[in-house]
């Protein structure tokens, strides 16, 4: 650990660096149980990948904002510990593959060095806060949401509250009513809103609550139209307290917030986020407005270079579809494709070496997993695109439907099915080759997912496809889920994707050729594609493309996967994306004697509402170890709570275990009650170590 920092702007980096490397070497001396262990690395961004021995290492982009020397830097981290790619991702996150386990501590002190953090990435956490890519200079936007973006991960990263949920949280913000970050699908998203009282201009935000993708796609409810600034944190705060206590633990597929939503209904649930709000660590919390600070200005520079006839046209087609004018006058915002999300470190040198005496340090990693640059002068359009185009960077079609989401499937993922990162690939040459025109189309999307979970966002594409599988005369072909109909409405309002039919993934190009064949044959009859979808039904489709699907017809070459040479073959590992169940008692008493250690560190540092949580979870990962030892586990913090009150309770000494645990939201966080509420915790931890006997590793 001699090379690690041992002094950050953020002291608690450091310690968390220390503590994955002592997790290691005990897990690795056989100290910490597999699966509690698993939980402990996803929460520190490390991901289990399909290749056995290696991982994925997802490291946090707040908001997709990346400066030149961060680029580099993580290009030199995957260079020296992974596979010499990045990968952005639709949150605006970069992931790295193959590296080592035992590597990963000094992989995240060398990230830190330049403020870099891979914490909270994975596992049942609040995982990277998303925003618009243009945001600051989106021309449509009431005011910059990217110190609010900002604000929340600062404010959640490492928070009690938020570091062990029963499934992951997702935060999203808008730039504008466009809803260009999806507000809809996150499990709270927000669009800015301006109001104005005595002349007085207030800002706020409409918020969406309970969207999410997976396998079954939700559409944000909306809890307001608009919720002050100061209490868009208190108001998520208390969100994730009560889905913390509530939410289901067990069965993974229903524990996301909206089934929760569901089980209760949202009035009844907004009513107990309500009445947690008088024990959150903040009533009102101002965001700083100027905390991400303004990028410098590149200075006007003269650069004579000429467009060569040969690529006058692609220049134009790039001027139309990759560049907009800023809401600073004279500047304009310039899209990079990537395509698949994919970038060779060696790419991302040149192209940081290329665009930097052309753009502000201030590059966005997008939702649709490419790059945006901004404060681009016009006269050095020319120059930016041969540089990009060097690099073949200057692909047109962003956000297009030549711009084709995809998750990394197959090449990686422990749960993909099918190869979505190629058969993206070809779907993109067909839009080039066959379909040029569609290029300046930006009101239809392509979204692929390598199995049904929608980390390519296909339940909210106009055209998705998923990963699946069919047995054909007796043997496993790739296929893909045809999906159509979804996309963002606009202002918080959202489609999901309809299912429409399965056909084998070799023919999801003619899928592709007689949608858009029939669309451009009818497009005069509809004022966008999701009318034209409506109009014409579900059931039109899939009579539509019910042809393609037909088994009788298919050839030796259609149980091969796209990008591979051999039979198609069906291996799902086991999904990473959640947390595990912990089944060890031994561990979870260990667990809770450090939950423990963490409540009286925040005591000390005069953090009472950290302390108060830290001592929540303290009573409840005892209360839990005792109940799994005797096998009567539950699916839910309140369910351990009543049942180790009406089985255990009185055997500790415990007159009422629900009315003392619940104690944390009935009362204000003050250093009073987290001194009392500490000394109930610390009792109840040495009474379960004494009633089970257990002799802790230290």
């Amino acid at each position: 650990m001699q090379s690690f920092r041992t002094e950050l702007e953020n002291p608690l980096v450091p310690q968390e660096i220390i503590d994955l490397e002592r997790k290691i070497k005990a897990f690795r001396e056989g100290k910490i149980h597999d699966e509690k262990f698993r939980s402990l690395r996803l929460a520190r961004g490390i991901y289990g990948q399909r290749q056995p021995g290696v991982q994925m290492i997802r490291i946090k982009i707040p908001f997709g904002k990346i400066t030149f020397k961060q680029m580099l830097k993580i290009a030199d981290v995957s260079d020296e510990y992974a596979s010499s790619n990045l990968h952005f991702t639709t949150r605006q996150d970069i992931q790295i593959h193959y590296v080592s386990l035992d590597r990963t501590p000094e992989l995240w002190a060398k990230l830190s060095e330049d403020d870099i953090t891979i914490r909270e990435a994975c596992s049942n956490t609040v995982r990277n806060v998303t925003a618009s890519s243009t945001a600051g200079i989106d021309p449509l936007e009431p005011f910059d949401v990217g110190p609010y973006a900002h604000g929340f991960f600062k404010y959640f990263l490492g928070n009690p509250v938020s570091m062990e949920l029963g499934r992951k949280f997702k935060f999203g913000f808008s730039s504008s009513e466009e809803d260009t970050a999806y507000s809809f699908i996150n499990d709270i998203g927000f669009i800015p809103k301006i109001k104005y009282q005595n002349g007085k201009e207030i800002r706020g935000f409409k918020v969406l609550l309970g969207g999410s993708l997976g396998a079954q796609p939700y559409i944000g409810q909306q809890v307001t139209d608009f919720m002050p600034e100061d209490q868009i944190i208190p108001f998520s705060e208390a969100v994730l307290r009560v889905f913390d206590r509530f939410g289901e633990r067990t069965n993974r597929n229903k524990a996301r917030l909206k089934f929760l939503i569901n089980k209760v209904g949202f009035a009844e649930f907004l009513q107990m986020v309500e009445a947690e709000r008088l024990a959150t660590k903040v009533k009102s919390y101002q965001i700083d407005r100027d905390i991400v600070p303004e990028p410098t200005i590149p200075e006007p520079i003269t650069v004579k270079v000429e467009i060569a006839a040969d690529k006058q046209l692609d220049y134009h087609t790039w001027l139309a579809t990759n560049t907009f004018e800023q809401k600073q006058k004279g500047f304009y915002g310039v899209y990079v494709k990537v395509r698949t999300g994919d970038m060779s470190t060696a790419t991302a040198r040149r192209f940081i070496a290329a665009v930097k005496p052309l753009i502000a340090d201030d590059i966005r990693v997008t939702i649709s997993q490419g790059l945006m640059l901004k404060y681009v002068r016009k006269e050095t359009f020319p120059a930016l695109f041969l540089a990009l185009d060097e690099l073949g960077l200057s692909a047109p079609g962003h956000n297009s439907i030549a711009d084709v989401t995809t998750c990394p499937g197959t090449d990686t993922c422990n749960l993909g099915i099918s190869n979505s990162m190629e058969l993206a690939r070809v779907l993109e040459n067909v839009i080039y080759q066959e379909y040029a025109d569609f290029v300046h189309n930006k009101e239809i999307n392509i979204k692929i997912s390598g199995c049904m979970n929608s980390c390519g966002q296909h339940g909210i594409a106009h055209i998705g496809f998923h990963g699946s599988s069919m047995k054909v005369n007796g043997k496993i072909m790739p296929t893909v889920q045809v999906l159509l109909g979804g996309g963002a409405v606009g202002n918080g309002e959202g489609r999901a994707s309809e299912k429409i039919i399965k056909v084998p993934s070799k023919r999801a190009p003619q899928v592709l050729r007689t949608i858009l064949n029939d669309y451009s044959e009818k497009t005069s009859l509809y004022s966008s594609f999701l009318n034209y979808y409506d109009a014409l039904g579900k059931d039109y489709f899939y009579q539509l493309l019910k042809p393609i699907a037909d088994q009788e017809t298919v050839t030796s070459d259609e149980f091969i996967d796209w990008g591979q040479n051999e039979d198609f073959v069906r291996a799902i590992g086991v999904g990473e994306c959640a947390g595990v169940v912990i089944d060890l008692v031994a561990t979870l008493i260990f667990e809770t004697e450090e939950k423990y250690g963490w409540a009286v560190e925040a005591y000390n540092k005069g953090l009472w509402a950290d302390a108060i949580y830290n001592a929540y979870n303290t009573l409840i990962s005892g209360a839990k170890a005792i109940l799994l030892d005797s096998g009567k586990g539950q699916s839910t913090q309140i369910g351990i709570i009543k049942t180790f009150d009406e089985e255990y309770a009185y055997k500790f000494g415990v007159n009422n275990f629900n009315d003392m645990v619940l104690q944390i939201n009935k009362h204000e966080p003050s250093p009073q009650f987290a001194e009392a509420y500490l000394a109930q915790a610390k009792d109840f931890l040495d009474k379960v170590k004494a009633f089970k006997n257990i002799e802790l590793v230290s």
